[in-house]
């Protein structure tokens, strides 16, 4: 899970967070809402955080992690 203790995300950080998101969850018909979806937004914090800072290296990183 991600510890975010004094994170800070621009508009444009979210945008690119929540595009990747949107592309996992329309990939693999997850509703963005459910628990499957909570885990791989946590990841999606942790892996963008670790430079992952692209809409595309986002989403390559969240279909190659292992399952929650």
């Amino acid at each position: 899970m991600s510890l975010l203790v004094n994170s800070y995300f621009s508009p444009d950080d979210l945008e690119i967070l929540r595009g990747a998101l949107d592309a996992w969850c329309a990939e693999r018909r997850v509703d963005i809402k459910s628990v499957e979806a909570q885990y791989a937004a946590s990841a999606a914090l942790d892996l963008y955080q670790a430079g992952h800072n692209s809409r595309e290296k986002l989403l390559d990183a969240l279909r190659d992690r292992k399952a929650a």
